[in-house]
């Protein structure tokens, strides 16, 4: 007779009493949380139900101290959790209430305390960690998470928000702040408009090895000098005089709260607004001799209204069938050349930022601006009476290392994610704390 092969035995469950009830080793492993204990799991419509307690015998009274070994009662606590295996999870939690034997004592009776919740907490404290974690790794609206943990939108709010206050009240968040990028952005598309803008501050420090960074450190609300300023003036002296650079769009108002606050540090214009302003000055050039030639709008057999887009090219971009494009468009519908000056000049003014060196950028820059404002073209003399207005901030750019405004952007984009994802927003604190939360700096890939 062959010899039969010992099966190998299947893990076991556990149980052990506690308090004349049996609890489960392997749930309680699972559970993962120190002097706590699951007595029962169900799996319900709705998720999983674990009836929980404590292996407390004894507990100290908070008035006294006298420790207090009779619990008079026990309450049930519903609590919601992690969720486990896609699906929620909601504890209930035998809560003993212990009678203080200290007759002198005031307090009559309390409630057992732990970790796992603060007193009438709807939530556990690490379903409220996972919340605040996952809001400010990833881009997840609270409804998800209000969702996952099957609970209302405002449970997991009121529970997330006040962490998220203390972490952003932090005033470590501000050390090491050297260079300042500003610029402001549309929070809501309703109400009154000047209700709508918000100024985002945003730190440009590079990091210890010298890699570019940018994080949101706050939203003001309002789109003006007063409001940047008020908030620099708000930090303190220390903070104010470690900045060393600060970038801003062509905005007067950005300009004086740094002047006003900021004295010792160098104003750097946004090279990208810059070549911006450049784009818009050949446009209205464009349109305007397209009124003076045709009396009307743009059409699409027109002449300069087919090569619209090529004006607005560096001509490096250009392949040749577009430069012939280009070419023969200008002949064709610019009689007095004000299209091809205005779009040379633009190109003049591009090439600043592609110089092989900073020395010839800076050359180029100073010969742009000294010359724009002589020329008999209303759009381009405009030009360049703005660009000797900043003067001393676009030279800037070429001793700087090329300072821009370009993280406030990235800063502005990863806000605008956050935005759509949550569908909009109506309180603007809310949007102050999203946002800070997911551009803040709390995402591992955009720290390090």
């Amino acid at each position: 007779m062959k010899a039969s092969t010992p099966h190998p035995q299947k893990a076991s469950t556990v149980t052990q009493p506690i308090g004349g009830h049996a609890f489960c080793v392997s749930a309680c492993a699972l559970f993962d949380q120190p002097d706590m204990h699951v007595r029962a799991a169900e799996l319900t419509d709705h998720g999983w139900m674990l009836s929980v307690e404590t292996r407390g015998r004894e507990a100290a009274c908070p008035d006294c101290g006298v420790i207090a070994t009779w619990a008079k009662d026990r309450d049930r606590v519903l609590l919601h959790d992690l969720p486990a295996h896609g699906m929620p999870v909601r504890l209930v939690w035998t809560k003993r209430r212990w009678r203080c034997l200290e007759p002198a004592c005031v307090r009559t009776s309390f409630a057992e305390s732990h970790p796992i919740a603060t007193p009438r907490a709807k939530l556990t404290a690490r379903a409220v960690s996972w919340c605040v974690d996952q809001l400010s790794s990833h881009d997840v609206a609270v409804s998800a998470l209000a969702s996952m943990l099957e609970v209302a939108w405002h449970t997991v709010w009121n529970a997330v928000a006040p962490v998220i206050r203390a972490r952003i009240a932090d005033p470590a968040r501000l050390e090491g702040v050297r260079r300042l990028g500003v610029d402001e952005h549309i929070w809501t598309h309703v109400g009154l408009p000047g209700r709508r803008a918000v100024t985002g501050i945003i730190d440009h420090t590079p990091d210890k090895d010298g890699r570019p960074r940018a994080r949101l450190l706050d939203l003001v609300p309002g789109r003006s000098g007063a409001a940047y300023g008020d908030w620099l003036a708000a930090r303190t002296p220390q903070f104010r005089d470690a900045i060393t650079t600060a970038t801003l769009d062509p905005f007067r108002g950005y300009a004086n709260a740094i002047r006003d606050q900021l004295p010792d540090s160098q104003v750097v214009l946004d090279a990208f607004h810059i070549v911006k302003l450049g784009t818009q000055m050949v446009d209205e050039v464009r349109r305007r001799v397209q009124q003076d030639t045709t009396g009307h709008r743009g059409r699409a057999g027109d002449p300069l209204y087919r090569i619209r887009r090529a004006l607005t090219c560096g001509v490096d971009h250009l392949t040749e069938r577009q430069a012939a494009r280009l070419e023969a468009g200008l002949a064709a519908g610019d009689p007095h050349d004000e299209v091809l000056v205005a779009w040379q000049c633009y190109q003049k003014l591009r090439a600043v930022y592609h110089q092989p060196t900073p020395v010839a950028g800076r050359a180029l820059a100073v010969e742009v601006i000294d010359s724009l404002h002589t020329c008999p073209i209303p759009e381009v003399a405009r030009l360049g009476r703005t660009l000797r207005r900043w003067r001393e901030e676009i030279l800037a750019y070429f001793h700087t290392n090329g300072a821009s405004n370009g993280p406030t952007e990235a800063v502005n984009g990863v806000i605008e994610t956050m935005r759509r994802v949550a569908r909009g927003f109506r309180n603007p604190e809310h949007y102050r704390l999203r946002a800070l939360m997911a551009a803040g700096g709390h995402r591992p890939w955009r720290t390090s």
